[in-house]
């Protein structure tokens, strides 16, 4: 078995479990590569890292085809970039060391047990489709046009609304005049959408969410589309800018560009170990059933 480690060190990362869990590696013979600005970040906080990791440094996408699964080490911020790199070529691992942890179901006490299940082929897959977005002009995210969780077009100007044209298949559907806008798909449904008043879909749902964030119409309302619908956006503004962002990253833009969403060519597929399932993660990260007053 051989892995691909992404992460991020947060103020929760355990470093001296981390150290233990290189060595239960070394102890097992399971090959790794560490990607290198994870690689970074270690050296950074453990001296010796580089003895440890510097024969195993992964810099290049191209070094994922020899690996049998990735984990990613960090939160849901951390996990959302990872799925942006190994998506449609191994299964990713979310290790919780942040916060929530809707996509790290791992906490850090279970990463030893969760490898060996994986080592006995104790697991299953589950696979999440994203999005893509292509746009005119062209290349508004670069190489990844891809997120797993979300697409937002938002205003720039604290005290502006901005008007997104919004088209379904090339067909007029509404001007939406507000805050913004927000195209989730179904991972992506507890997170930035669910707080706009974005109804939670199952993954397994065929289905894209748009939420308007902060609508001037009372009327206007979160709508349900099939995922295999074209979504195109224009943009109207009073400033001539706003941000758009695709899961974790953000970028500015004119209110010229011309903006197309659609469901992504390959899926992430999920890695999931026994005890782990999309039900209990949205029942005990949304605390239901839970009553603070007993």
């Amino acid at each position: 078995m051989k892995l691909a480690i992404f992460g991020r060190i947060t103020e929760r990362t355990d470093l001296g479990l981390l150290r233990r869990f290189f060595t239960f590696l070394e102890e097992k013979s399971i090959e790794y590569l560490v990607h290198y600005k994870y690689a970074e970040e270690l050296e950074s906080r453990l001296k010796d890292w580089a003895q440890i990791v510097s024969p195993y440094l992964m810099t290049t996408e191209a070094e994922l085809e020899g690996c049998d699964f990735a984990y990613s080490f960090g939160g849901d911020g951390t996990f959302l970039n990872t799925a942006m790199v190994v998506r449609g070529i191994v299964p990713v691992l979310g290790v919780n060391f942040g916060r929530l942890g809707f996509l790290t179901t791992v906490t850090q006490a279970n990463l030893f047990s969760a490898t060996e299940e994986i080592m006995k082929d104790m697991y299953r897959i589950e696979k999440r489709w994203g999005i893509e977005v292509d746009s005119s002009p062209d290349g508004l995210f670069g190489a990844y046009n891809f997120g797993l969780n979300d697409f937002t077009i938002h205003k720039s100007e604290s005290n502006e609304m901005i008007t997104v044209h919004t088209y379904i298949n090339g067909e007029f559907l509404n001007s939406y005049w507000g805050d913004g806008l927000i195209i989730s798909t179904p991972t992506g449904s507890t997170a930035y959408s669910l707080s706009c008043g974005g109804p939670i879909i199952h993954p397994q749902a065929n289905s894209l969410v748009m939420t308007p964030v902060a609508p001037h119409s009372l009327t206007v309302r979160p709508m349900i589309l099939a995922d295999d619908s074209v979504i195109s956006l224009s943009l109207e503004t009073r400033t001539g800018r706003a941000m758009v962002a695709l899961d974790t990253r953000t970028v500015p833009v004119e209110d010229h560009v011309e903006i197309a969403i659609r469901k992504s060519k390959a899926p992430v597929m999920i890695v999931r170990v026994q005890g782990s399932s999309y039900l209990d993660s949205l029942r005990g990260r949304l605390m239901w059933g839970t009553d603070k007053r007993n």
